[in-house]
């Protein structure tokens, strides 16, 4: 059917003045008097993101010449480029043998995106639509992030953490292949597992002090487990009314995306009263969470409820984090030590006097130690060298730590940050 701009300009100004309980029905009966002798399949799922896969030329498609298509830009920085997100617009699209026009609204009052599929036969309309959204599910070089109730692929965030690894991680003599093996065995098990009746899933909970390698190792299993990884920000949404609706949604994309990994950071600020029982029940419920390995943090377990810690259907194993022992901090040091400038190395002697120094140091403080002790040599060049400065500094931090102050650097290479922050 040929359509003139005046038809689209009208359709398009006509249906985002419905509202939101009347804009499927509007579109879809409007859709209809254009193409009566074809169905319109109607969806709201946020995973439908039918130009990303048209970009990855997984089909044939333009858009069509609206008055007006609406596009939303988002800067997601200088060096990454600007995106122009569709918003309001009609594509035809060309799928498997099959033409297709594609509506795409997005509705600001109810913060919703809808899509309408026109198609010869609904069996038709539907294989577009599962595609579309399976091919999103889908992760390659991303890490898929949960925020403000729905999901983006963030390259950025993979990319960032492809430097960390277990090589460039200090901890406890043993821990490090104790995780590897913890991880490498459920994702190699599944036979075994099936073979004795065992649900193949696990949770982990890493629990210790901020600081201290939690998300460290998070970054360095991602990297070295090479799965699927969803993070989740948070459950709360301007999308749905409750966080148990974004507990649901997130669940299900993980059940959609095994074998992964699910990282919820910083559980105890993600569980509350409310929602407590309904992350209970997606964790060790009826559904069925398998190849679902969920890796949670905590610095505070004590907020925790006895349910989430104490039962392993939910969390089979915890790992303590706790501040690095002399062994840990002389490690630390020694690593940072060996890639300093020659005239700002130390002496084993004078390793071994900061080592005793840091007595309780988490390795974020030892990470400001290193950074604020280069700075101030480099800007004085104090007689006595680099161990002077990083004595002096050492008091320094410590009184902080004593007044409740937080290190300047806190985000270091073991700090507990964001997941999305370089360390």
């Amino acid at each position: 059917m040929t359509l003139s701009n005046r038809d689209l300009q009208y359709f398009f100004a006509g249906a985002l003045h419905e509202p939101g309980d009347a804009i499927s029905y509007y579109v879809t009966q409007r859709l209809q008097e254009f193409f009566p002798d074809k169905i319109v399949y109607h969806t709201d799922e946020g995973e439908f993101e039918l130009e990303k896969f048209l970009k990855a030329k997984q089909c044939v498609g333009t858009m069509r010449a609206t008055p007006m298509p609406q596009r939303n830009a988002v800067w997601s920085g200088v060096e990454i480029p600007t995106r122009l997100i569709v918003e309001d617009a009609w594509f035809e699209v060309d799928w498997e043998g099959s033409h297709y026009e594609v509506v795409m609204l997005y509705h600001t009052r109810e913060n919703s995106y809808h899509a309408w599929i026109v198609a010869d036969t609904e069996d038709v309309a539907e294989a577009l639509f599962r595609r579309v959204c399976a091919w999103e599910t889908e992760v390659h070089g991303e890490i898929v992030v949960y925020e403000n109730g729905s999901w983006a692929k963030s390259e950025q965030m993979f990319q960032s953490i492809r430097s960390t690894t277990f090589e460039n991680l200090v901890l406890p003599e043993g821990m490090k292949e104790a995780l590897q093996n913890d991880f490498a065995s459920f994702f190699g098990s599944q036979e075994l597992y099936d073979k004795y009746g065992v649900p193949w899933k696990r949770g982990v909970l890493l629990v210790g002090p901020p600081g201290n390698g939690k998300t460290h190792t998070i970054k360095a299993l991602v990297n070295w487990l090479e799965k699927p990884c969803l993070y989740v920000k948070s459950f709360k949404s301007s999308r749905f009314r409750t966080t148990q609706e974004s507990i649901r949604s997130v669940f299900a994309r993980a059940r959609r995306t095994t074998p992964c990994i699910l990282v919820l950071e910083d559980l105890d600020s993600l569980v509350d009263n409310d929602n407590r029982s309904f992350l209970l029940n997606e964790l060790d419920g009826f559904a069925n969470n398998r190849g679902i390995l969920v890796v949670a943090t905590t610095n505070h377990p004590e907020k925790l409820d006895p349910a989430i810690t104490e039962r392993p259907s939910r969390f089979d194993r915890k790992y303590l984090f706790a501040p690095p022992a002399p062994p840990e901090r002389k490690a630390y040091l020694e690593s940072w030590n060996s890639v300093l400038e020659a005239g700002m190395h130390i002496t084993d002697e004078h390793l071994a006097a900061v080592t005793d120094a840091t007595e309780g140091f988490s390795f974020a403080y030892l990470k400001e130690l290193v950074l604020s002790s280069m700075i101030q040599w480099i800007a004085t060049h104090k007689p006595g060298g680099m161990q002077v400065e990083l004595l002096q500094q050492a008091a320094t931090l410590r009184e902080q730590m004593t007044q409740g102050v937080p290190a300047s650097a806190e985000p270091g290479l073991s700090a507990d940050i964001d997941i999305e922050d370089e360390d």
